[in-house]
């Protein structure tokens, strides 16, 4: 059974910035695709930030310019470098593992709460 532990999330002030972290629990290059993904309140689940084993990334409009994704296949760690952060990013963001069979893994997500 393969686990995506996220970390790193919490309360940051508008300006400033947060790293995502998210640990698999089996090397993340047998994963087609791996990524970000957020819920606010009230909000279906959106794209943040996604790579596949291609090395293409694919970023949300609304986080373009300001969040990078990156991954350390010795540590099976998937990162997501967030800057400039808004009070609009506020929200659960969860980790995803897409296999090349199509099935996705997901996190148990970690809050972020841009606020001052």
């Amino acid at each position: 059974q393969v686990q995506l532990v996220e970390s790193g999330g919490g309360l940051v002030q508008p300006g400033g910035s947060l790293r995502l972290s998210c640990s698999a629990s089996t090397s993340i290059n047998i994963f087609n695709t791996m990524g970000w993904y957020r819920q606010s309140t009230g909000k279906e689940r959106e794209l943040v930030a996604t790579f596949n084993n291609s090395g293409r990334t694919n970023y949300g409009d609304s986080v373009k310019g300001r969040f990078t994704i990156s991954r350390d296949s010795a540590k099976n760690t998937v990162y997501l470098q967030m800057n400039s952060l808004k009070a609009e990013d506020t929200a659960v963001y969860y980790c995803s593992a897409a296999t090349y069979g199509s099935y996705v893994y997901w996190g148990q997500g970690t809050q972020v709460t841009v606020s001052s």
